[in-house]
């Protein structure tokens, strides 16, 4: 393991040792707290974000395709509700005539609460680093509106790539007398393509969104974390929605909300857990015990 650096040899030697340091950290700083809170905001900035996300792409790209493209990678936020919301905001659309001055900065301002409290979350994570340096509170004011007009790039891009995916997978091959449809190609490309987006997103959050420069090695190292507990979870959800969740028998009409709810709830834990490893990450080393051996 010459070849690795201190910190990663460290952590290669005791695994679950890294691994219990970093639940113990994440609960002492009320990770599920900051995940409930962070939860909330999303579910109040989701929709006026991509209704504005929707309204501005749809002067450059065909509306359905946009809102097909929504719906496919919806499905990997909140399992299972994405139809529900995505058929809310085509509604929604439908009449965005009565969107005013007054409607669209509000929208505005919500759409931006997440990544506001989001900030802060990260700031209570990597606290050693806002011992050291704080932001300046116009930084911190203007980062959700660049965020979201990043996100709206973004959002761009994924339609533009997966419409061409799509019609990849209207197509076939025939090589000696034989004919291959390229449809199980593209369901798979489509899928990379979702899984390297989320891995993308979470990397530029753990990049931005803690205070000072982190490295791109620490930040892919938490993106990769999260990206595979969240496929994992997402699949669960999946299952259990569809097969023992009595959830619409309890809530009725606001079952849609409450599964939405908790979807981004998990997600925002398994965000910020990966927030914590990158945080139990950089100071791997430093805490030395009275033998003077380097611990976790």
């Amino acid at each position: 393991m010459k070849f690795l650096d201190p910190r990663t040899q460290i952590i290669a030697q005791h695994p679950l040792r890294f691994a219990w340091t970093v639940i113990k950290g994440f609960r002492a700083n009320q990770g599920l707290l900051l995940a409930g809170a962070v939860a909330y905001y999303a579910l109040l900035s989701i929709v006026p974000l991509l209704i504005l996300s929707v309204i501005v792409l749809s002067h450059v790209i065909d509306q359905a395709l946009l809102l097909q493209t929504l719906a496919r990678y919806l499905e990997w936020l909140i399992p299972g509700q994405s139809a529900s919301v995505v058929a809310e905001l085509a509604n929604f659309l439908t009449h965005r005539d009565v969107v005013g001055w007054v409607l669209l900065i509000t929208m505005i301002f919500f759409s931006s609460l997440a990544f506001t409290v989001l900030e802060n979350a990260m700031s209570v994570i990597f606290l050693h680093r806002v011992a050291i340096r704080r932001r300046h509170f116009l930084v911190s004011a203007v980062l959700p509106y660049c965020y979201i007009l990043f996100l709206g790039f973004g959002l761009l891009l994924t339609t533009l790539v997966a419409g061409s995916l799509q019609a990849i997978g209207q197509e076939s091959v025939e090589f000696l007398g034989r004919t291959w449809s390229l449809h199980g190609v593209s369901g798979a490309l489509l899928y990379c393509l979702g899984l390297a987006g989320e891995i993308f997103v979470l990397t530029s959050v753990y990049l931005v969104m803690p205070v000072g420069r982190l490295s791109l090695r620490h930040a892919l190292v938490g993106a990769v974390t999260a990206t595979v507990l969240w496929e994992i979870t997402r699949h669960v959800l999946v299952w259990y929605f569809t097969t023992l969740s009595q959830v619409s028998v309890v809530y009725g009409s606001l079952t849609t909300a409450i599964v939405v709810l908790l979807s981004l709830e998990i997600a925002a834990t398994l965000l910020l857990l990966g927030g914590q490893v990158i945080s139990e990450f950089e100071r791997v080393g430093k805490r030395v015990p009275a033998d003077g051996t380097p611990a976790l």
